[in-house]
Formats: structure tokens, sequence, C-alpha cells
């Protein structure tokens, strides 16, 4: 990306959303960011974010801003990506993206005086990744002159789902570039016709190319509680496992403010730059389907499916045959445990319905049935009153806590690799096709020892099967003790 005399570029990627409008296959406890959607995508949208960010195009080592629960995922992308990230800063309340920042600002200029930062979320797609790295390029070049550069995306249609950047006068010696006259709120379907009538609104991209003291200066002068609840965190910061993670306490005080309204919306410093690199935020399973491959009826359809008379709908499911007669315009999800069938052009209100569901304490709005750990995964199986059936599967090095049940026996059958298993203070090695069984009460430890994945199947039999009934000592990943993930 850089060329010489041009500005090193600190990547700020912002990872703590849920992406509630494409559940069922988003969820709280594993949103869109770790989601693979895309057959013609082999990365999920983080990963894809992370490799536009090279580091011998001119980019330094990332930091990465995430939620306690989500940690390890982020972990398992950056390796997958081969990237050594400058900080993973663990946020321990969610407070919105200006004190997100303001940590990341504070950071980055700890290594480097003259910071420049590139924010951006964690889950947009960019289809054109030598275009992006310019434009990322031009606006670190504006932010270096003081400047907080905004990504603006010219319009293709009216949509209602993204807020607007009003262009102003150019901008002196930044070709290209407007200084921001103001910003617009998602608006209806008639005032977004006549914005790309009347020509100089952008939609807002939400990626921000920013002189890391210019913003700081300005959140100062705006939002000084949420710049000193920054400060403040960031002093009483701990390592933990290579995380940085902020001082609850002190981060919590800050007021919880997007950087828009913080700092954007008032400041004489905003610049809007227009940019065209195939840019979609995927904010709704219709913006998932304008990027998909469709068929000659406009279908898109990952699944095995059967669609007569049926257009401009896309379906998804992970096992069940999906047939369809005489709809069009459909989103249908289908996952083991939820099933979506929604109105295409309702699907921004797919998150309305995820409240609903936390409302009545339903568990599907935040987990799967395949429930993602640090040592790998377990996939319930069966579910009864007294009993529960479940598929391990252990990564190699794998290594689950030591840990102990008041309520419920369990009983591994090995059908793939070898486990080394824990009971008391005797360990042993089970193979394929063998069993051990452990009793109520006792410690135990599960591990993978060997170079292949390891899967078994548990049997729990007990009064209580719920995954808070644990004990946990010596466990590799720190987990607290009130942490059953």
């Amino acid at each position: 990306m850089a060329k010489d005399n041009a500005p090193t570029v600190t990547p700020v990627i912002l990872s703590g959303g849920s992406g509630t409008r494409l559940w069922p296959l988003s969820r709280a406890l594993y949103p869109k960011q770790f989601i693979r959607f895309l057959e013609t995508h082999e990365d999920s949208f983080l990963g894809a974010t992370l490799k536009r960010l090279p580091t011998d195009q001119g980019f330094a080592a990332p930091i990465l801003l995430c939620n306690n629960d989500h940690r390890f995922l982020v972990l398992e992308e950056l390796e997958n990506a081969a990237l050594k990230p400058a900080s993973i800063v663990l946020e321990p309340v969610a407070r919105n993206t200006a004190p997100a920042i303001a940590v990341a600002a504070l950071c980055a200029l700890r290594e480097d005086e003259h910071a420049i930062l590139a924010v951006m979320p964690s889950d947009h797609v960019i289809t054109n990744q030598t275009a992006f790295q310019s434009a990322i390029e031009r606006a670190a070049g504006i932010a270096a002159g003081g400047k907080l550069v905004l990504l603006g995306i010219a319009p293709s249609q009216p949509h209602t789902g993204y807020g607007y950047i009003r262009q102003g006068k150019a901008l002196k010696g930044a070709k290209g570039a407007f200084s921001v006259a103001a910003f617009v709120e998602k608006p209806d379907e008639p005032t977004a016709r006549r914005y790309l009538d009347d020509g100089g609104y952008h939609w807002n991209s939400g990626i921000f190319v920013l002189d890391a003291r210019t913003y700081l200066k300005e959140l100062e002068k705006f939002e000084p509680e949420i710049l000193q609840a920054a400060q403040l965190a960031l002093e009483g910061a701990e390592i933990d496992l290579g995380f940085l993670r902020l001082d609850r306490e002190k981060f919590a005080k800050s007021p919880g403010i997007s950087i828009d309204y913080a700092v954007m919306e008032k400041t004489s410093q905003a610049v809007v730059l227009p940019v065209d690199f195939g840019w979609n935020d995927v904010g709704s399973w219709t913006s998932l389907w304008e990027i998909s491959v469709h068929d000659e009826d406009g279908n898109h359809a990952n699944a095995d499916s059967l669609l007569v008379d049926t257009t401009g709908s896309f379906v998804h499911s992970e096992k069940s045959l999906v047939a369809t007669i005489g709809v069009k315009d459909l989103v249908i999800v289908d996952t083991p445990d939820a099933l979506l069938v929604a109105d295409k052009n309702r699907s921004q209100d797919v998150g309305t319905l995820v409240s609903a569901l936390k409302a009545h304490g339903r568990t599907e709005q935040e987990q799967h049935l395949r429930n993602v750990r640090p040592w790998g995964y377990f996939e319930t199986l069966s579910l009864g009153t007294r009993f529960q059936v479940k598929k391990l599967h252990v990564k190699p090095g794998g290594k689950l806590s030591m840990q102990m049940h008041h309520h419920r026996s369990e009983h591994w059958v090995v059908v793939q690799g070898t486990a080394k298993v824990t009971i008391g203070d005797k360990e042993q090695l089970v193979r394929e096709n063998e069993s051990v069984y452990i009793v109520a009460t006792q410690w135990h430890r599960l591990e993978n020892p060997g170079k292949v994945p390891l899967e078994l199947i548990e049997v729990q039999i007990g009064s209580y099967l719920g995954e808070d009934d644990i004990a946990r000592k010596d466990d590799i990943y720190q987990r607290t003790a009130d942490e059953t993930k």
C-alpha cells in the first residue's frame, strides 16, 4: 500500500458486534464476523478483513477490539491468517465505538507518536482489495494533516438501511475529498431517492482513517468523560494469555456513544472521501442475497433444495431438504434448532425478532447447538429429561480444564483419534472404539495428545444437565470460575 514517505497505517478492527439481523446463523456467542456465509469465499468476514491488511503493503500490525466471549474466536482467525496483532483488546462491557477507538488510539500512540488509524468493522465485504488499499493510502495522506476522514460510498439505490453523508466544499490540496456538510440518519425511501437525484450524498461506510492525536483532542473537547474512562481503563489493564484486558470498573464509567455522535458530527476536522471498492456491510439477509450468485430466477440456494415457480429468494439449509412452490422474495434459513422464513423486504426487522427471543428467555438467540470452545467444540445430538448426548471435537493439542460435575455422570466413547483421560490421579489413553466412564463428583480431564482431531460421543446422565454444573481448576485458557463458555 505505502509509497515512499507515506504514513504507516495502523488498522483498528472492531469485532464486538452480534449481527442480530443475520439470525439464525449469526448468534450472540458466534456472530456473523466468524461465519463463512459465501461459498465463493474461503474466509470468514473477519478472516477476509485481516487478509486485506498485509504488513508487506505498509500496514502496521493491527489492533483488534472484541468482547470476552469472542476472544478465542478472534485468536483463531488471526492464526489462520498467520498474522500477529499489536494488541487484542478485551472490552469488559459494551460502550459503542467512540470509547473503543479512544483505547485503540492511545495504544497506537504508545508505538508511534504520529499514528494514523484505519478503523473498520470486522464484518464487511470488499471485493476490490487493490482499490481498498489505494483508498486507505489516499485517506491516510489526508489524515496526516490532522483530519478525520470518513470513506463514503456512492449510493447505487435508495437504500433505507444506511446513514448518509452530505458532502460540503472540496478540500484544498486533497483532490476528490470534501468537507462534511451534514450527517443524515437512515432515511425513508422517498428521501433516499431524493438524495440519489440531488447527488453529493454518500453512504456512511463506517470506515474511518484518523489522525490519532486529532481524534483524542476532539474527543477531549466534546466528550471528555469518554477519554478519561479510556485512559484509566488502559492504565488499569492487565495482560491475560496475550489479551489486553481493560479495567472493567473504569471502562464501564464511559458513556456509550458512537464515534459519529461523539466526534464526527461535531468536529470541524471531518472529511468525506468518496470511494468505490465493491463495499457491502452485509447488514441483512437482503444484503447477503445481493452479493450472492443467483440462478436464472434470481434465487440463491446453498442448500439441498427444490425450488418450483420460485423467484428472488435466498435459501440456506444445513441438513434438511428445502422445497418451495409459487413463492417469491423470501428468505429461508434452516438450522438444526431454528427456522427463519421472512419476506426479503422485511429482513431489516430480524433484529427485532431476536430481541423478542431474548425477552422470552430463548437460548436460540445466544448460541447454536454446536458450541465453540477454545479447545474445539461440542454439539448436542439429543436431549431428554435426564440424559443428553453430545459430540465432542477436540483440536490437536486441545486440553479441557480439570473439572467436576455435581449432578451428572459421563460416558465417553472415542470414535476418532486418541484421547488422554485423567480421572482423579490416574491417566489413561483411550483409543477408537474404546470408552471410559466418569462418575458424578469425580475430577476429570480430557485432552488430545495426537496430531489429528479427536472426536468422541459423550452420554450424560443425571438430575441436572446444565452447562453451569461445572467446577473447574487448572485451566490452560484461564477461564473464570463462572465462565462456562
